[in-house]
């Protein structure tokens, strides 16, 4: 534990034995943690473990079944948001929660502007939030609109929001999904000075590097319940690994050789809408995993939007079985045997409120369609049991709403969604962002897996570890361009970096 919060001889936050149940699912049963004062938790564990749930019963979005929760040794009823802000506790969420067409200012005192008989009083409120940004570090005016902001710089807002009710609990759910490096930095930097200040901090990540160099201590959770905790001295990668599967994973990324095939997928002199002036040219064959390395912005996701007819390119040619493609949408991409598993399954990937079954159809319904268009049950039936269990979903049912998954299984859905259209080339945006380690790891299996039977997976990745894990070979874009490849026995991560940053001169090419 902290120096400051071992300055406290009781916990600010206790957690006894808190169950919540939803129908059909058992999110937590008898899960208890506390928080020290200044001290940062991270709280970690696979999707559907019961970190997202627990956390909001903390902040008052959802009460528990049973159980207690105490501040300063007394306990409280956090029956609403309200009453977890009165306490002190404030979530600032994965999807930040801001009106983009509003100041800084004004964001941040939303609903709790400073005023005199009902007259907001502008000038306390600019000078207040100048001190929250001072606080958090963001150098830049609270007169600036919020949408004019970068997510980085959004996500200082929140804190400083959640400071502006003097907060004394923060809860960061997965914090750095969106950001940069350099943002990411920032960041850490901010919850070290706050911590220093007296702030506590719960931290929820995936990224267990991240968790490895801020957290105070680690609880892991595992199927609802506890599974173990970690002091700062016994914070390790495998040992947080071991407490969150159940099991000693030893190694991720079991690469496994595939022999190229005859080259399904060919792209000569591609322009994309965000890079005209630059050409792309690269090759893959059938039987191989070629990853996409780069920086944020470096054009990877826009390149992956562009083979799937979602942007029309700017010149050049796609070659499909050796036969150009012309690929203005993504039917053409579909009829061409591409497949796409965005970036953002979310927004692009499913439609939450529909139910697993529905969402697995989706790319299938043309296909499957029974006379006069008339949807086909049988087979959607049909489909989604065979890709439930091929891609081991945990879900009550297929009848289950999508929205209600974890983010592993909602990517699973994503997944055997494509899967189900037997596609001869997969392309796959940051396949496994936000999803835990036992979902990556059968995520990987898979890739594996589909390689090995003939298909061609190309894959874009921002985890340069996933990008040498898993790869036969790798392609790496900086500004829009394609600075070099990189065959297996040439992978390193110094050699990436240095394509991905443009020094083209420096790096050790296939």
């Amino acid at each position: 534990m902290s120096n400051s919060s071992s300055a406290h001889s009781a916990p600010l936050l206790e957690v006894q034995k808190i169950t919540k149940q939803f129908p059909g699912v058992k999110a937590l049963s008898q899960v208890s943690l506390t928080l020290g004062h200044g001290e940062v938790l991270a709280v970690i564990g696979e999707n559907g473990a019961g970190k997202s749930t627990l956390m909001k019963i903390l902040a008052g979005v959802q009460p528990p079944d049973s159980g207690n929760l105490l501040i300063d040794g007394k306990r409280i009823s956090n029956s609403n948001v309200e009453d977890a802000l009165d306490c002190g506790i404030a979530l600032i969420h994965q999807e930040l929660n801001l009106c983009e067409n509003l100041d800084i200012a004004a964001n941040i005192f939303l609903g709790r502007e400073p005023n005199s008989a009902g007259v907001i009083r502008q000038k306390q409120t600019y000078l207040e939030s100048e001190k929250l940004l001072k606080r958090v570090g963001l150098n830049v005016s609270p007169h600036t609109l919020v949408g004019n902001l970068t997510v980085g710089q959004q996500q200082m807002v929140e804190i400083a929001k959640a400071l502006s009710i003097n907060a004394r609990i923060l809860i960061m759910d997965e914090p750095t999904s969106s950001l940069s490096l350099h943002e990411s930095e920032a960041l850490f930097s901010v919850i070290r000075e706050l911590k220093a200040q007296g702030v506590s901090i719960i931290y929820i990540s995936h990224r267990l590097g991240e968790v490895n160099d801020l957290a105070d201590r680690v609880v892991v959770l595992r199927d609802g319940e506890n599974a173990g905790d970690l002091d700062r001295d016994s914070i390790s990668h495998e040992q947080m690994v071991q407490l969150m599967v159940g099991r000693n994973v030893s190694q991720f990324f079991t690469h496994t050789p595939h022999q190229p095939g005859e080259v399904i997928l060919e792209v000569k002199d591609l322009r994309t809408p965000v890079n005209p002036t630059h050409e792309i040219n690269f090759s893959l064959k059938k039987n191989e995993i070629v990853g996409i390395a780069g920086l944020v912005g470096a054009g990877r996701t826009e390149l992956m939007q562009v083979l799937f007819g979602i942007d029309a390119p700017q010149g050049g040619a796609i070659f499909v079985n050796g036969q150009e493609t012309r690929i203005h949408s993504p039917r053409d991409a579909i009829q061409a045997g591409l497949a796409l598993v965005p970036e953002d399954r979310k927004l692009q990937g499913l439609v939450l409120e529909m139910a697993v079954r529905e969402n697995m159809s989706l790319a299938s319904l043309s296909r499957d369609r029974k006379l006069l268009g008339m949807i086909n049950f049988s087979k959607e039936r049909d489909i989604s049991e065979e890709m439930i269990a091929a891609m081991k979903i945990k879900t009550p049912s297929d009848h289950q709403i999508v929205q209600f998954l974890s983010g592993g299984n909602q990517q699973k859905v994503v997944l055997g969604k494509w899967l189900a259209m037997k596609p001869k080339v997969l392309l796959l945006d940051e396949p496994t962002r936000g999803v835990d380690v036992g979902a990556k790891e059968e995520i990987y299996n898979l890739m594996n897996e589909l390689a090995s039977t003939g298909m061609a997976v190309l894959f874009v990745s921002s985890d340069l570890e996933e990008i040498r894990g898993i790869s036969d070979r790798v392609l790496v874009m900086h500004e829009g361009r394609l600075t070099g490849e990189l065959s297996r026995d040439k992978l390193s991560e110094e050699a990436i970096m240095q394509l991905a940053t443009g020094q083209t001169d420096k790096a050790v090419t296939a």
